[in-house]
């Protein structure tokens, strides 16, 4: 927090961001403006509402500071930017950006609100630095829409890797070490986002499908029909790194390829799993001569976006926004990815202070939390304290009840 007091144009609403960073941090089941003003001991929720949606702050610099922390823990030169998308299911239609659309994280078409999401990861550890809310075509062509929703009049439609390739370009700018991008087939398939990262002499290991075209010595040819022609000694059995249950062993082909850079060169990687025989093909630059293992280690660590959003999401409650404008959005977004790096930060600093014990797991980011709470969050509300907020929320569903009440008798 004193790292970023200086952000804010009044210390009452520097104190608000750190009840709110404190709330997403804590073991609330629900985590919303009404729930994290009652643990910060405020009598009602205005003061966290009016710190999202009117009071004086700039969410980019929050950003850079929470990029800045991120790096100064895990920064390293071949570190990975690893680019990804999360969908939450909403209700109604008014929350910016919510409409039907796909969300991986329901697996079908919902009423859902999409980001994207870009975690920097290195050996040291990974957490998410920065992200940008998709707006699909359904809001930038209802400029009224825009309007309520406070959207910016020179937010236009772009598309998911287009998005990215922002994100990217900002890191890039701001000089963040970092030799590698990684992104899944949404992103391996955008050919201006390759040329965008080829030009910026960034390596990218980015998957793709089966049936994208490869360019060939013989013409261009689909990825999956590349797998057939391979003999059995052009795999090499490479772990993809560390997961949960130890090593994750696959076998990797490396094709090159005859696509055209300016620098660098282009190449064909490919996944296969040795137990279902399962292939996964990834589109892949290194402005460097590399080898096969430092192209899997790229392509392993993309799972870590996967273990950010999992973090995010059950420790400090990225998925239960309960916003409704662009500005409110991006600022609790911000201030919750910053409490989600704090965890990690420390996480990985206390790894470093324990003593090996072959009888322990390592520090796990959950288990640091659970510690946190207890020693440091620990709620000392008095009894007086919770019936206050008992009677202000029945009174609030109350007035809710009688509006929801009045608008239905009047179009009977």
């Amino acid at each position: 927090m004193d790292m970023i007091a200086p952000r804010f144009a009044r210390c009452e609403a520097a104190r608000n961001a750190g009840a709110f960073v404190l709330g997403s941090m804590s073991a609330l089941e629900s985590k919303n403006c009404w729930t994290m003003a009652e643990l910060a001991g405020h009598t009602t929720p205005d003061k966290l509402q009016h710190l999202l949606s009117r009071a004086v702050w700039d969410a980019d610099e929050i950003r850079d500071d929470l990029r800045s922390m991120v790096i100064d823990a895990f920064g390293e030169p071949d570190a990975v930017l690893v680019i990804d998308e999360t969908g939450d299911v909403k209700k109604g239609t008014k929350t910016v950006g919510v409409q039907r659309q796909y969300t991986g994280t329901a697996g079908r078409i919902e009423n859902s609100q999409v980001a994207v999401y870009m975690t920097y990861t290195s050996s040291a550890g990974h957490a998410l630095i920065d992200r940008a809310l998709y707006l699909p075509r359904g809001w930038t062509d209802d400029r009224d829409r825009c309007t309520d929703a406070r959207v910016p009049d020179d937010v236009d439609f772009a598309t998911k890797p287009a998005l990215a390739a922002t994100l990217i370009t900002r890191a890039l700018d701001a000089d963040v070490p970092v030799g590698w991008v990684a992104g899944d087939e949404v992103y391996g398939a955008d050919p201006k986002l390759r040329t965008m990262l080829r030009d910026r002499m960034i390596g990218y290991v980015l998957a793709i499908a089966g049936n994208r075209r490869i360019p060939t010595a013989a013409g261009e040819v689909e990825a999956r029909e590349l797998a057939t022609t391979l003999r059995s000694r052009s795999w090499q059995r490479l772990s993809a790194g560390r997961g949960s249950k130890g090593d994750r062993w696959f076998s990797w082909a490396w094709i090159d390829s005859t696509e055209s850079v300016e620098n660098g060169q282009c190449s064909l990687l490919i996944r296969r799993n040795d137990h279902t025989g399962e292939l996964a093909y990834y589109r892949c630059y290194h402005p460097r001569p590399v080898t096969l293992a430092a192209l899997v280690g790229v392509a392993g660590r993309r799972w870590t976006v996967e273990e950010s959003f999992q973090t995010s999401k059950g420790l400090t409650g990225l998925d239960q926004l309960q916003v409704r404008t662009w500005t409110s959005w991006h600022r609790a977004t911000i201030l919750i990815m910053l409490a989600h790096a704090f965890l990690t930060v420390l996480t990985a600093t206390q790894r470093t202070h324990e003593r090996a014990d072959a009888t322990l797991i390592r520090l796990s980011i959950n288990e640091f939390r659970r510690l946190f709470i207890a020693l440091v969050l620990t709620p000392l509300h008095t009894t007086h304290q919770l019936l206050d907020w008992s009677i202000w929320r029945r009174r609030h569903q109350r007035r809710a009840q009688q509006c929801h009440q009045n608008r239905r008798s009047q179009h009977q």
